[in-house]
């Protein structure tokens, strides 16, 4: 697979990455320990050298399955993991004081069965903590050797320039893909400036563009698109106008909706790295199968009126949640 620089430090990592939360949280039961081994075993030998984790998924228990199931090819990935949620819960709020991200570091270097963390991320902005001086607790986690590069998830333009100040930043996280746009308006010519990479979570919309939802699907309670209001019966019945354009160009080229949403990102900019998520072997291959899909110029322009002409409805996530982001 093609690699791709996040940043201007030298992380080179594979175009599409993995992102291996929902193996163990978020979007319903956990897979079997043993299944979610193989699934990220399966990513790397197709190509993938980027894997995301958090404390937070489980908690812990995917920070032990990706080490897991990497250590044995340990120098030939990168893994990126994060630090900020009080006792690596997000509803108990955030903790990102300089104690905190060193104590999250360490314990986290034994879950991954290594001795260095290739990006750290601030899961979330601490309101309570200057963000100077999380960058500067990571830095001097990067001049101690356990981490490699600093990132930052849904985080303001102001909070990243404030960051990369005091330490450079390699990667923003935040939700972008065709069905979630805000990070256009701010957040890409911001990190085009700064030659910071940027990696969207959620590029096939949680799912909600591979076209394999719709206003009959149940979500069990465990799966968190049960509270989100985009993902309510009335708002997927209106927002499946763009799946069903999206899926006259996939018909037309042969290919399917999820790889013309991975294809689009893409080529949107070459210092962007997805990182869809699956359980299923074959939904892996299908997105893998998006990084050599090249869209035509007429296809651009297609999605583009599309894009242009579909209101889409719904907010991404519901009230309670909505200072988990400060975009």
């Amino acid at each position: 697979m093609e690699k791709r620089q996040l940043g201007k430090n030298g992380l080179e990592v594979s175009a599409v990455g993995f992102g291996c939360m929902g193996l163990s949280y978020g979007f319903g039961p956990a897979i079997e320990r043993g299944e979610a081994i193989k699934m990220i075993r399966a990513a790397y030998e197709r190509g993938v050298t980027f894997f995301d984790t958090a404390e937070a998924y489980g908690p812990y228990v995917n920070e032990e399955i990706v080490g897991e199931a990497l250590q044995s090819v340990r120098d030939d990935v990168v893994i990126a993991t994060k630090f900020g949620f009080r006792e690596a819960d997000p509803f108990k709020g955030f903790d990102s004081r300089p104690e905190q991200i060193r104590r999250v570091a360490d314990e986290a270097l034994k879950r991954l069965k290594t001795d260095r963390i290739d990006l750290f991320y601030q899961h979330r902005v601490d309101p309570d903590v200057p963000i100077e001086d999380v960058a500067g607790a990571v830095k001097d986690l990067i001049k101690a050797g356990k981490v490699k590069h600093f990132g930052m998830c849904e985080a303001s333009v102001s909070s990243i320039r404030r960051a990369h100040s005091v330490q450079p930043l390699s990667a923003v996280q935040s939700e972008y893909s065709l069905f979630w746009r805000a990070p256009e308006e701010e957040l890409l010519p911001a990190l085009e400036e700064l030659q910071i990479g940027f990696v969207p979570f959620s590029p096939l919309g949680k799912g909600f563009l591979t076209g394999k939802i719709d206003e009959n699907t149940q979500f069990s309670s465990d799966d968190w698109r049960s509270m989100v209001p985009r993902f309510e019966a009335e708002n997927r019945k209106a927002n499946m106008a763009l799946v069903d354009r999206l899926g006259l160009i996939a018909d037309k080229r042969g290919i399917t909706r999820a790889q013309i949403a991975i294809a689009w990102l893409l080529q949107q900019k070459p210092w962007i790295v997805p990182i869809p998520g699956t359980t299923k072997l074959h939904r892996l291959e299908e997105n893998l199968g998006g990084a050599n899909v090249i869209l035509l110029p007429q296809e651009l322009e297609q999605i583009q009126s599309a894009l242009r002409e579909i209101q889409l409805v719904g907010e991404r996530y519901p009230a309670h949640m909505q200072d988990h982001s400060e975009s």
